[in-house]
Protein backbone atom coordinates (compact mmCIF):
# COMPACT_ATOMS: atom_id res chain seq x y z
CA UNK A 1 0.00 0.00 0.00
CA UNK A 2 1.13 3.23 -0.55
CA UNK A 3 -0.11 7.00 -0.45
CA UNK A 4 -2.22 8.26 -4.00
CA UNK A 5 -3.54 11.33 -4.74
CA UNK A 6 -6.92 10.70 -6.03
CA UNK A 7 -9.57 12.20 -7.75
CA UNK A 8 -12.72 11.46 -5.22
CA UNK A 9 -15.21 14.25 -6.95
CA UNK A 10 -16.00 16.75 -9.41
CA UNK A 11 -18.54 19.06 -10.19
CA UNK A 12 -19.71 21.74 -12.75
CA UNK A 13 -21.99 24.25 -13.34
CA UNK A 14 -22.96 25.82 -16.79
CA UNK A 15 -25.82 28.35 -17.13
CA UNK A 16 -29.11 27.90 -18.84
CA UNK A 17 -28.87 30.54 -20.76
CA UNK A 18 -28.24 29.99 -24.64
CA UNK A 19 -26.70 32.88 -26.83
CA UNK A 20 -26.88 32.34 -30.40
CA UNK A 21 -24.00 33.38 -33.07
CA UNK A 22 -26.75 35.60 -34.07
CA UNK A 23 -26.87 37.68 -31.14
CA UNK A 24 -23.84 37.79 -30.42
CA UNK A 25 -22.91 38.64 -33.51
CA UNK A 26 -25.90 41.68 -33.19
CA UNK A 27 -24.71 42.70 -30.28
CA UNK A 28 -20.86 42.84 -30.99
CA UNK A 29 -20.21 43.33 -34.71
CA UNK A 30 -17.53 41.78 -36.48
CA UNK A 31 -18.21 38.72 -38.02
CA UNK A 32 -21.40 37.21 -39.17
CA UNK A 33 -23.07 34.54 -37.85
CA UNK A 34 -21.98 32.36 -40.45
CA UNK A 35 -18.30 33.15 -40.55
CA UNK A 36 -18.21 32.72 -36.53
CA UNK A 37 -19.24 28.83 -36.56
CA UNK A 38 -16.97 28.89 -39.96
CA UNK A 39 -14.37 30.09 -38.55
CA UNK A 40 -14.05 28.43 -34.68
CA UNK A 41 -17.13 25.97 -34.85
CA UNK A 42 -19.04 27.18 -32.15
CA UNK A 43 -22.32 27.73 -32.55
CA UNK A 44 -23.43 28.56 -29.39
CA UNK A 45 -22.12 29.30 -26.16
CA UNK A 46 -24.04 30.00 -22.54
CA UNK A 47 -23.97 33.29 -20.13
CA UNK A 48 -25.15 33.87 -16.63
CA UNK A 49 -26.36 37.29 -17.19
CA UNK A 50 -28.11 38.55 -19.94
CA UNK A 51 -27.44 41.17 -22.51
CA UNK A 52 -29.31 44.03 -24.51
CA UNK A 53 -29.21 43.47 -28.52
CA UNK A 54 -29.24 47.29 -29.05
CA UNK A 55 -26.73 48.61 -27.14
CA UNK A 56 -24.14 45.99 -26.73
CA UNK A 57 -23.78 45.90 -23.42
CA UNK A 58 -24.37 43.16 -20.88
CA UNK A 59 -27.49 43.67 -18.08
CA UNK A 60 -26.69 42.43 -14.53
CA UNK A 61 -29.46 40.92 -12.40
CA UNK A 62 -31.48 43.02 -10.27
CA UNK A 63 -29.85 43.63 -6.68
CA UNK A 64 -31.86 41.23 -4.36
CA UNK A 65 -31.15 40.44 -0.54
CA UNK A 66 -33.25 38.07 0.08
CA UNK A 67 -31.14 36.17 -2.47
CA UNK A 68 -33.63 35.03 -5.41
CA UNK A 69 -30.97 35.67 -8.08
CA UNK A 70 -28.60 33.01 -7.96
CA UNK A 71 -27.08 32.27 -9.03
CA UNK A 72 -25.57 35.62 -10.50
CA UNK A 73 -21.99 35.95 -9.83
CA UNK A 74 -18.58 34.08 -10.10
CA UNK A 75 -18.54 33.11 -6.55
CA UNK A 76 -21.92 32.06 -7.30
CA UNK A 77 -21.22 29.47 -10.04
CA UNK A 78 -18.13 28.14 -8.34
CA UNK A 79 -20.27 27.76 -5.61
CA UNK A 80 -22.43 24.99 -6.84
CA UNK A 81 -19.80 23.06 -8.85
CA UNK A 82 -17.86 22.93 -5.93
CA UNK A 83 -21.09 21.25 -3.23
CA UNK A 84 -21.56 19.34 -6.10
CA UNK A 85 -18.06 18.26 -6.07
CA UNK A 86 -18.48 17.44 -2.79
CA UNK A 87 -21.55 15.80 -2.66
CA UNK A 88 -20.09 13.77 -5.10
CA UNK A 89 -16.79 12.61 -3.44
CA UNK A 90 -18.50 12.03 -0.02
CA UNK A 91 -16.65 14.87 1.73
CA UNK A 92 -17.16 17.33 3.86
CA UNK A 93 -16.18 20.77 3.37
CA UNK A 94 -14.43 21.39 6.70
CA UNK A 95 -12.19 17.94 5.97
CA UNK A 96 -10.77 20.69 3.12
CA UNK A 97 -7.49 21.80 3.75
CA UNK A 98 -6.93 23.85 1.37
CA UNK A 99 -9.04 25.64 -1.53
CA UNK A 100 -7.84 27.38 -4.69
CA UNK A 101 -9.92 29.08 -7.41
CA UNK A 102 -8.43 29.23 -10.44
CA UNK A 103 -9.88 32.33 -12.69
CA UNK A 104 -9.23 35.52 -14.23
CA UNK A 105 -12.76 36.64 -14.16
CA UNK A 106 -13.18 37.00 -10.03
CA UNK A 107 -16.08 39.02 -8.76
CA UNK A 108 -13.46 41.39 -7.38
CA UNK A 109 -10.08 41.31 -8.44
CA UNK A 110 -8.35 41.62 -4.78
CA UNK A 111 -7.65 39.81 -1.32
CA UNK A 112 -8.60 35.82 -2.94
CA UNK A 113 -11.94 37.79 -2.58
CA UNK A 114 -13.59 34.92 -4.25
CA UNK A 115 -12.37 32.03 -2.70
CA UNK A 116 -12.21 33.78 0.62
CA UNK A 117 -16.10 33.59 -0.14
CA UNK A 118 -16.62 30.24 -0.42
CA UNK A 119 -14.06 29.73 2.59
CA UNK A 120 -17.57 31.28 4.67
CA UNK A 121 -19.71 30.14 2.37
CA UNK A 122 -19.01 26.26 2.90
CA UNK A 123 -17.81 26.82 6.46
CA UNK A 124 -14.09 25.41 6.11
CA UNK A 125 -12.28 25.55 8.90
CA UNK A 126 -10.26 28.67 9.98
CA UNK A 127 -6.73 26.92 9.07
CA UNK A 128 -8.14 26.11 5.76
CA UNK A 129 -6.13 27.84 2.73
CA UNK A 130 -8.03 29.93 0.46
CA UNK A 131 -6.53 31.76 -2.61
CA UNK A 132 -7.67 32.57 -5.85
CA UNK A 133 -4.45 31.88 -8.81
CA UNK A 134 -5.16 34.74 -11.55
CA UNK A 135 -4.96 32.19 -14.30
CA UNK A 136 -6.77 31.42 -17.76
CA UNK A 137 -7.14 28.57 -19.89
CA UNK A 138 -4.19 26.40 -18.68
CA UNK A 139 -4.31 26.78 -15.31
CA UNK A 140 -6.18 24.12 -14.30
CA UNK A 141 -3.85 21.36 -14.55
CA UNK A 142 -1.09 24.08 -13.87
CA UNK A 143 -2.89 24.07 -10.20
CA UNK A 144 -3.37 20.65 -10.41
CA UNK A 145 0.27 19.95 -10.52
CA UNK A 146 1.08 22.20 -7.96
CA UNK A 147 -1.69 21.15 -5.28
CA UNK A 148 -0.06 17.12 -6.16
CA UNK A 149 3.35 18.03 -4.95
CA UNK A 150 2.07 19.86 -1.67
CA UNK A 151 -0.42 16.54 -0.95
CA UNK A 152 2.59 14.29 -1.65
CA UNK A 153 4.53 16.53 0.60
CA UNK A 154 2.13 15.73 3.42
CA UNK A 155 0.92 19.09 4.32
CA UNK A 156 -2.34 18.53 2.75
CA UNK A 157 -4.72 15.27 3.07
CA UNK A 158 -7.70 17.29 1.03
CA UNK A 159 -8.00 19.74 -1.18
CA UNK A 160 -10.72 21.31 -3.67
CA UNK A 161 -9.45 23.07 -6.73
CA UNK A 162 -12.26 24.98 -8.64
CA UNK A 163 -12.09 27.17 -11.85
CA UNK A 164 -14.28 29.40 -13.55
CA UNK A 165 -14.95 31.43 -16.30
CA UNK A 166 -17.20 34.88 -15.75
CA UNK A 167 -17.72 35.84 -19.58
CA UNK A 168 -21.14 37.84 -19.79
CA UNK A 169 -20.84 40.69 -17.64
CA UNK A 170 -17.87 41.79 -19.67
CA UNK A 171 -20.54 42.09 -23.05
CA UNK A 172 -19.79 45.72 -23.80
CA UNK A 173 -19.87 47.27 -27.77
CA UNK A 174 -17.55 50.06 -27.15
CA UNK A 175 -14.69 47.83 -25.66
CA UNK A 176 -15.09 44.98 -27.35
CA UNK A 177 -15.08 46.71 -31.36
CA UNK A 178 -12.06 48.17 -30.02
CA UNK A 179 -8.59 46.47 -31.15
CA UNK A 180 -4.85 47.20 -29.72
CA UNK A 181 -3.10 48.61 -31.91
CA UNK A 182 0.43 47.12 -33.70
CA UNK A 183 3.38 46.99 -31.74
CA UNK A 184 7.24 45.93 -32.81
CA UNK A 185 5.79 42.16 -32.39
CA UNK A 186 2.99 42.61 -34.20
CA UNK A 187 2.50 44.53 -37.26
CA UNK A 188 -1.22 44.42 -37.31
CA UNK A 189 -3.93 45.93 -35.12
CA UNK A 190 -5.55 42.70 -32.82
CA UNK A 191 -9.52 42.71 -32.96
CA UNK A 192 -11.41 42.52 -29.93
CA UNK A 193 -14.53 40.95 -30.52
CA UNK A 194 -13.37 37.31 -31.47
CA UNK A 195 -13.12 36.80 -27.59
CA UNK A 196 -16.81 37.51 -27.25
CA UNK A 197 -17.26 35.08 -30.33
CA UNK A 198 -15.44 32.42 -28.34
CA UNK A 199 -16.08 32.75 -24.49
CA UNK A 200 -18.80 31.31 -22.28
CA UNK A 201 -19.77 31.02 -18.20
CA UNK A 202 -19.69 28.16 -16.73
CA UNK A 203 -17.52 27.09 -13.49
CA UNK A 204 -16.06 23.21 -12.63
CA UNK A 205 -14.24 21.50 -9.22
CA UNK A 206 -12.40 18.92 -8.41
CA UNK A 207 -11.66 16.93 -5.03
CA UNK A 208 -8.54 15.84 -4.42
CA UNK A 209 -7.45 13.94 -0.97
CA UNK A 210 -4.47 11.46 -0.42
CA UNK A 211 -5.14 7.87 0.61
CA UNK A 212 -3.80 4.45 0.78
CA UNK A 213 -3.95 2.24 -2.00
CA UNK A 214 -2.42 0.20 -4.06
CA UNK A 215 0.05 0.89 -7.49
CA UNK A 216 -2.34 -0.15 -9.84
CA UNK A 217 -5.39 1.52 -8.21
CA UNK A 218 -6.62 4.82 -8.33
CA UNK A 219 -5.05 8.32 -8.19
CA UNK A 220 -3.01 10.77 -10.10
CA UNK A 221 -0.59 8.51 -12.33
CA UNK A 222 1.82 10.98 -13.76
CA UNK A 223 1.53 15.06 -13.34
CA UNK A 224 3.66 17.71 -15.28
CA UNK A 225 3.40 21.68 -15.33
CA UNK A 226 5.66 23.89 -17.72
CA UNK A 227 5.69 28.13 -17.89
CA UNK A 228 6.59 29.86 -21.50
CA UNK A 229 6.37 33.25 -22.92
CA UNK A 230 3.92 34.25 -25.71
CA UNK A 231 0.95 36.45 -24.80
CA UNK A 232 -2.12 34.53 -26.29
CA UNK A 233 -4.40 36.70 -24.88
CA UNK A 234 -4.05 40.18 -23.62
CA UNK A 235 -5.84 42.63 -21.05
CA UNK A 236 -3.72 45.67 -20.71
CA UNK A 237 -6.34 47.47 -18.14
CA UNK A 238 -6.00 46.70 -14.38
CA UNK A 239 -2.88 46.86 -12.41
CA UNK A 240 -1.15 50.61 -11.43
CA UNK A 241 -0.10 50.84 -15.17
CA UNK A 242 -3.15 50.83 -16.71
CA UNK A 243 -5.71 52.56 -14.08
CA UNK A 244 -8.95 53.83 -16.17
CA UNK A 245 -8.74 57.37 -14.38
CA UNK A 246 -5.26 58.20 -15.83
CA UNK A 247 -6.18 60.23 -19.04
CA UNK A 248 -4.32 59.32 -22.01
CA UNK A 249 -3.22 55.94 -20.89
CA UNK A 250 -5.84 53.63 -21.86
CA UNK A 251 -8.23 52.69 -24.55
CA UNK A 252 -11.40 50.81 -24.40
CA UNK A 253 -9.77 47.47 -25.49
CA UNK A 254 -7.03 47.77 -22.80
CA UNK A 255 -10.05 46.86 -20.33
CA UNK A 256 -11.12 43.37 -23.31
CA UNK A 257 -9.60 40.07 -22.84
CA UNK A 258 -8.11 39.85 -26.43
CA UNK A 259 -7.28 36.69 -27.77
CA UNK A 260 -4.57 36.17 -30.75
CA UNK A 261 -6.30 33.62 -32.37
CA UNK A 262 -3.06 33.10 -34.59
CA UNK A 263 -0.62 32.34 -31.74
CA UNK A 264 -3.57 30.39 -30.17
CA UNK A 265 -3.57 27.95 -33.35
CA UNK A 266 0.30 28.12 -33.90
CA UNK A 267 1.11 27.60 -29.99
CA UNK A 268 -1.21 25.10 -29.13
CA UNK A 269 -0.31 21.64 -31.07
CA UNK A 270 3.11 22.63 -29.90
CA UNK A 271 2.08 22.72 -26.04
CA UNK A 272 -0.66 20.03 -26.32
CA UNK A 273 2.07 17.51 -27.89
CA UNK A 274 4.59 18.17 -24.92
CA UNK A 275 1.60 17.68 -22.32
CA UNK A 276 0.48 14.01 -23.88
CA UNK A 277 4.18 13.56 -24.27
CA UNK A 278 5.06 13.89 -20.73
CA UNK A 279 2.44 12.10 -18.99
CA UNK A 280 1.77 9.30 -21.61
CA UNK A 281 3.39 7.36 -23.84
CA UNK A 282 1.76 6.11 -27.74
CA UNK A 283 1.15 2.39 -26.07
CA UNK A 284 -0.55 4.06 -23.07
CA UNK A 285 -2.39 6.07 -25.26
CA UNK A 286 -4.81 3.40 -26.12
CA UNK A 287 -5.52 2.73 -22.63
CA UNK A 288 -6.95 6.34 -22.28
CA UNK A 289 -11.02 6.27 -21.90
CA UNK A 290 -11.60 9.91 -22.43
CA UNK A 291 -9.17 13.28 -23.19
CA UNK A 292 -10.02 16.49 -21.42
CA UNK A 293 -8.55 18.98 -23.45
CA UNK A 294 -8.76 22.48 -23.08
CA UNK A 295 -11.32 23.73 -26.01
CA UNK A 296 -9.37 27.37 -27.66
CA UNK A 297 -12.37 26.55 -30.00
CA UNK A 298 -13.53 23.60 -32.01
CA UNK A 299 -11.18 23.75 -35.45
CA UNK A 300 -8.36 24.35 -33.35
CA UNK A 301 -8.99 21.37 -31.12
CA UNK A 302 -9.93 19.04 -33.69
CA UNK A 303 -6.99 20.12 -35.85
CA UNK A 304 -4.61 18.99 -32.52
CA UNK A 305 -6.89 15.15 -32.40
CA UNK A 306 -6.12 14.57 -35.94
CA UNK A 307 -2.61 15.53 -35.91
CA UNK A 308 -1.99 13.59 -32.39
CA UNK A 309 -3.70 10.51 -33.77
CA UNK A 310 -6.22 10.16 -31.11
CA UNK A 311 -9.50 8.63 -31.63
CA UNK A 312 -12.09 11.19 -31.93
CA UNK A 313 -15.00 9.22 -29.90
CA UNK A 314 -12.22 9.52 -27.04
CA UNK A 315 -11.75 13.37 -27.03
CA UNK A 316 -14.75 15.26 -24.87
CA UNK A 317 -15.89 17.84 -26.54
CA UNK A 318 -18.67 21.06 -25.60
CA UNK A 319 -17.38 24.29 -26.89
CA UNK A 320 -19.50 23.86 -29.63
CA UNK A 321 -22.42 24.32 -27.52
CA UNK A 322 -21.46 26.34 -24.24
CA UNK A 323 -18.12 28.19 -25.41
CA UNK A 324 -14.76 28.21 -24.31
CA UNK A 325 -14.35 28.19 -20.16
CA UNK A 326 -10.99 28.89 -20.14
CA UNK A 327 -9.68 27.09 -16.74
CA UNK A 328 -13.30 25.53 -15.81
CA UNK A 329 -13.26 23.95 -19.37
CA UNK A 330 -11.52 20.71 -18.17
CA UNK A 331 -13.48 20.13 -15.55
CA UNK A 332 -16.76 20.70 -16.66
CA UNK A 333 -16.49 18.34 -18.95
CA UNK A 334 -14.97 15.69 -16.52
CA UNK A 335 -18.33 16.36 -14.33
CA UNK A 336 -19.94 15.87 -17.78
CA UNK A 337 -18.94 12.48 -17.85
CA UNK A 338 -19.65 11.62 -14.58
CA UNK A 339 -23.16 12.27 -14.37
CA UNK A 340 -23.79 10.86 -17.95
CA UNK A 341 -21.68 7.40 -16.86
CA UNK A 342 -19.40 7.80 -19.72
CA UNK A 343 -16.31 7.34 -17.09
CA UNK A 344 -16.98 6.40 -13.47
CA UNK A 345 -15.12 7.04 -10.08
CA UNK A 346 -13.52 3.38 -8.58
CA UNK A 347 -14.02 2.07 -11.96
CA UNK A 348 -10.04 2.13 -12.77
CA UNK A 349 -10.92 4.28 -16.00
CA UNK A 350 -7.89 5.61 -17.44
CA UNK A 351 -8.22 9.70 -18.53
CA UNK A 352 -5.84 12.51 -19.25
CA UNK A 353 -6.55 16.01 -18.21
CA UNK A 354 -4.40 19.27 -20.22
CA UNK A 355 -4.30 22.32 -21.26
CA UNK A 356 -2.18 25.25 -22.16
CA UNK A 357 -3.46 28.79 -22.45
CA UNK A 358 -2.68 32.64 -21.44
CA UNK A 359 0.77 33.69 -21.13
CA UNK A 360 1.65 31.03 -20.97
CA UNK A 361 0.91 27.77 -18.39
CA UNK A 362 0.16 24.30 -19.83
CA UNK A 363 -0.09 20.90 -17.85
CA UNK A 364 -1.37 17.34 -17.66
CA UNK A 365 -2.15 14.50 -15.75
CA UNK A 366 -2.64 11.20 -16.35
CA UNK A 367 -5.74 10.16 -13.80
CA UNK A 368 -6.74 6.61 -13.09
CA UNK A 369 -10.45 7.43 -11.54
Amino acid sequence: MTERVCVVGAGAFVPARTISNERIARAIPGWSAERIEEKIGIRERRFLWDFDDETGRAIPPPDDVAGRFYPATNTDMCEVSLRQALSRSGVEAKDLDALFVVTCTPDAPHFNHDAMALHERLGLREDAFALVVDDGCGGTPYVLDLVRKMMQGGRFRTVAVVASAFTSPLVNREVYTDELPPTPGRPKALNAYLSMYVFGDGAGAVVLRSQPGEEDGPGILSSFSGNAYAELVTRRGGGMLKLPYQPGRTRPSDMAFVVDGFKVARSYPEYMQKCLDAVTTPALREQVKRYYFHQPNKRVMDSFVNRAGLPKEAVACNVDRIGNTSAAGMLILLAEDLEAGRVALGSGDLVVVAAVGANVHYGAQLVRL
